[in-house]
């Protein structure tokens, strides 16, 4: 419990200090207008509320990530209360920030855009392919999940078709069409602030429990070694730094935060909203977090440690596939009753679809980015629309413990790229670039030791992925040293 609540108060501090230090590094001003103004156009480009934008990009980012990637990510022990800290302060929430800023200072460009700008064209053109690829992915993923969790929670399995997993899919892609399509303020900007809420009280539900409920806690005494029980899981490094993304660094926020910069008054505001939203995110990550681990302790299932249980729970004792979907349900009725639940699980679901619809959405945008193909007729967003739709309803009917695996990574490789960008715009702006260069090589080890390792990669042995990792890092450090010399320092 000490170190949750140690956890808990470091993400605030995190949001009051040192998000303070890298907006400074950023360097904002309140003069400039943004180009919710200067690129008005009634559909992707208009100002909205402050309120409204943080709650639309906290909803953006907040997926099944930092619900689902929580509940398997705890396997792996306390590191993961670590991992979900750091890495939002330091990694997540900066991340989030310069690519939404960015963006600002380039007429609301998207990432592909602005990782193009700074790195160069054909970083470009593997970005613009490399994020479609990624919005699909999360878009298909996005509706899978939530179709599944609403089958389980409604249907129970009474062989009905309208309360199939079939069924759900079908509805929620129906409503990705219609917010991929209307103006953003149409759809988006209405029903956001109901889920945004509820999505709340579920966390406020779950917090209350943590120090309510019965189970107990593992301490950070205890962090340093992987404790998932799971013989087929990867190994703490990086396994964890895999599972656990949208509550610590997700390189999907990046295709998301510009959308906020085309809506967003003023500069002052990308603190609250980018840092903001994703130090947010990061609480409801490490609430789901330590609920799971409390929550699977006091089960009476198989297992002599609180993973081993959780593990048990999540696999229905070795029957199926570990389904997080099951635990949600399990948590929210023994924890927060009937109406709790209802909340509860309004919140769970709403956070994938709020992501997937963004995800179709930000995939039009990067495609009409690239193809200078304006979005004022609705007929323009269709021919753009369709074929991603198309392609999704495809992925979605691989397995989804592949499509995850794929997600995951290359989500998380996004993340490396915008880094890599951001530290070379701080670089050519004589800013202080070791806010994102720090983060850029470790989640560049991290990435290429995964796909080294991993089944859905290379396969290789362990100590070679990891040197292998090691070696990209320091290559690409390498790089930048030899072009600040030359591109920067000599002007």
């Amino acid at each position: 419990m000490l170190t949750f609540s140690i956890a808990f108060i470091f993400l605030i501090l995190g949001f009051l200090f040192y998000s303070k230090f890298v907006e400074k590094v950023v360097g904002i001003d309140t003069e400039r207008k943004t180009p919710a103004y200067t690129q008005n156009d009634g559909v992707d480009y208009m100002p909205m509320p402050t309120w409204k934008v943080f709650l639309i990009q906290f909803l953006n980012i907040a997926g099944t990530g930092p619900i689902f990637g929580a509940i398997l990510g705890v396997l792996y022990g306390p590191a993961a209360y670590l991992w979900i800290i750091l890495g939002c302060v330091f990694g997540g929430a900066v991340h989030d920030y310069l690519s939404g800023m960015m963006s600002v200072r380039s007429k609301g460009q998207g990432i592909a855009e602005i990782v193009g700008d700074q790195l160069g064209g054909v970083a470009r053109q593997f970005m613009r392919a490399f994020t479609l690829i990624l919005m699909i992915f999360v878009g298909a993923v996005f509706v899978t999940s939530p179709a599944g969790l609403l089958a389980n929670l409604i249907g129970n399995g009474d062989g009905s078709f309208f309360t199939s997993q079939t069924f759900w899919s079908i509805l929620i892609f129906a409503y990705y069409i219609l917010a991929t399509l209307l103006p953003i303020d149409k759809l988006i900007g209405r029903i956001y602030p109901l889920f945004g809420a509820a999505l709340l009280i579920m966390a406020l539900g779950l917090l209350y429990g943590i120090f309510a409920k019965d189970g107990n806690m593992p301490e950070i005494s205890d962090a340093f070694r992987n404790h998932n029980p799971n013989p087929k899981a990867m190994s703490l490094f990086p396994g964890l730094f895999i599972t656990i993304a949208c509550g610590a660094v997700s390189g999907f926020h990046a295709t998301q935060s510009p959308m906020m910069a085309r809506c967003m008054m003023n500069e002052k505001y990308g603190r609250p909203v980018f840092y903001g939203a994703m130090i947010t995110e990061g609480l409801v990550a490490l609430i789901w977090a330590a609920a799971t681990i409390k929550f699977a302790d006091s089960l009476s299932v198989v297992g002599a440690t609180p993973y081993e249980k959780l593990l048990n729970a999540l696999t229905d004792n070795g029957a199926h596939a570990a389904n997080p979907a099951v635990l949600v349900n399990m948590i929210c009725q023994t924890w927060l009753g009937k109406v709790g639940a209802v909340l509860a699980v309004l919140g769970v679901v709403a956070a994938p679809i709020t992501s997937g619809d963004t995800a179709f959405r930000s995939g039009r945008l990067i495609a009409a980015d690239f193809m200078h193909y304006k979005q004022n007729k609705i007929y323009k967003r269709l021919l753009l629309a369709v074929p991603l739709f198309v392609v999704a309803f495809i992925l979605m009917q691989v397995d989804f413990s592949v499509l995850w695996q794929y997600f995951g990574w290359t989500n998380q490789t996004l993340s490396v790229f915008t880094f890599w960008g951001a530290t070379v715009w701080l670089a050519r702006n004589r800013r202080n670039f070791y806010i994102t260069l720090i983060p850029a090589l470790f989640m560049t080890t991290v990435c290429t030791t995964y796909i080294l390792l991993a089944p859905i990669g290379f396969k290789l042995d362990y100590t070679l992925s990891c040197t292998g990792g090691c070696v990209v890092a320091i290559a690409l450090l390498a790089l930048f040293i030899w072009w600040r010399r030359r591109k920067v320092m000599s002007k």
